[in-house]
């Protein structure tokens, strides 16, 4: 299909183009191409503040960070419904986790810990398998521990396109 709807009938790419694509694709890094000045949510946030934020900025996903910049974890849009929906969410999906997180007053209490992490140094092929292997939608970038960036689907998709050349 093409964009206007239309079958084309050809494939989106020979094989040499993608051979030439994946090589270019293992050039750039994701430091080349990662937001650098993430907006981050603070592990002390109180949830009142969380829901201005999701209210007021349009990102789908923010990293929770501690006093030093450390990541703690995310809090992603799907948190934040199950937060606002809380008695509807219960009878849909109850869990432990929902119930804990529902009495929870701060970001630390909410987030989603241990989010899978890439470094900078990350090709961007190998950003781009890991996304469709645990379909994941954004990588917080870390470097020792500290965040660094995070880096999207939408900024990967568009990075490998332009390296078509």
């Amino acid at each position: 299909m093409t964009a206007e709807g239309e079958s084309s009938g050809r494939q989106a790419f020979s094989e040499e183009e993608g051979l030439d694509l994946e090589e270019k694709c293992n050039e750039v890094l994701v430091r080349d191409i990662m937001i650098t000045d993430p907006i981050t949510i603070k592990g002390e946030a109180p949830i009142e503040k969380i829901f201005d934020l999701f209210n007021k900025e349009h990102f789908h996903t923010y990293p929770v960070v501690d006093e030093n910049g450390d990541l703690l974890g995310i809090i992603d849009q799907n948190t934040i419904l199950q937060l606002l929906l809380t008695r509807r969410v219960s009878r849909l999906d109850h869990t432990h986790l929902m119930a804990v997180r529902s009495l929870s007053q701060s970001a630390r209490g909410i987030m989603i810990p241990h989010p899978i992490t890439i470094t900078s140094d990350t090709t961007l092929c190998e950003i781009a398998e890991t996304m469709i292997k645990h379909k994941v939608e954004h990588f917080c970038v870390v470097d020792e521990k500290k965040l660094v960036g995070i880096v999207c689907k939408s900024d990967v998709i568009q990075a490998i396109y332009s390296s078509r050349g």
